[in-house]
């Protein structure tokens, strides 16, 4: 194994990936649920929190993040540049355990792979999600920026609307909204009020709701994190992820993120989902393409 792998690998416990015993030492809520204890190098057990649910299904984005944070301890560079998953059963709130493993490291870019595993019901593993990803240091970028892209036109965020302004949800069907500072583009809301667009766009601004600013691994989550554009189709019912690729591309400013998902093409059952992330400076700061299944009919 390389020099730098070793060092990686043989690192102690920090905070930033391991979970102290009293829940009071973090801040933040996203932090102590996607904090991971290591059980020996490159393996990580944690205990899938159910605030992140949707239905009863554990969030796509809320999973990239916990291996993202695994894969940030694994290997020598600590922020995530590039991360593609597979979603291979979907994840339930409760005990499961993360492998890593070390591709290759290099002076600027380091890769590595990571599969989530949980339990079935005669204790054989299942897995849940597998994640090969690049990391680098986002601090070491250049400053140059030649782009024609543009941050969405979303209204402020007192003209926006989160979940709290709509109908009381079902039980246990949006766990996830509770842990998050949602204000959606009236304009990409017609689905609740049963006057879909048809245009498959969603909007919105986009934080958590404890205060916590953005970083790398929260743009991990908030790609995957606003209503699925097949509502704005017409279409209604889980949507769930087959393939999420994420390109991190800055480090955010501090504020509220801009998100914008767009839909151009459902076919066979299955739609992709662009997104484009903008930070409070008014840079693209992550995006990300995702192939879901939708139901018809």
């Amino acid at each position: 194994m390389p020099e730098a792998a070793t060092a990686a690998a043989e690192r102690t416990s920090t905070a930033f990936v391991t979970a102290p015993t009293d829940d009071s030492a973090y801040e933040f809520e996203f932090d102590r649920d996607t904090a991971l204890t290591r059980r020996a190098p490159g393996v990580y057990d944690i205990d899938l929190s159910a605030g992140w649910t949707i239905i009863s299904a554990v969030n796509g984005g809320y999973l990239l993040a916990v291996l993202g944070r695994a894969l940030a301890d694994a290997l020598p560079h600590r922020d995530p540049f590039t991360v593609s998953a597979h979603y291979l059963t979907a994840s339930q709130p409760g005990p499961a355990v993360v492998r890593t493993d070390i591709v290759r490291t290099g002076r600027t870019l380091s890769t590595g792979q990571a599969s989530l595993f949980q339990y079935d019901e005669n204790g054989a593993e299942v897995e849940r999600i597998r994640v090969l990803a690049s990391y680098g240091d986002l601090d070491a970028l250049p400053d140059d920026v030649r782009t024609t892209a543009k941050p969405p036109a979303i209204p402020p965020m007192d003209q926006c609307f989160g979940p709290e302004d709509g109908p009381a949800p079902v039980d246990g069907s949006s766990a996830i909204a509770d842990r998050l500072m949602l204000k959606l583009d009236p304009s990409t809301l017609g689905w609740a009020l049963g006057q879909p667009s048809g245009k498959g766009e969603m909007r919105a601004w986009f934080g958590l709701k404890d205060g916590r600013d953005p970083d790398p691994l929260s743009l991990l989550l908030a790609v995957d994190a606003l209503p699925p554009t097949a509502f704005e189709i017409g279409l209604r019912g889980w949507v769930p992820t087959v393939e999420l690729t994420v390109h991190v591309r800055c480090r955010p400013a501090p504020g509220p993120l801009r998100v914008s998902i767009t839909t151009r093409n459902l076919a066979g059952g299955f739609l992709e989902e662009d997104a484009e992330v903008w930070d409070s400076a008014d840079r693209l700061v992550a995006q990300s393409r995702q192939l879901a299944r939708v139901r018809l009919g």
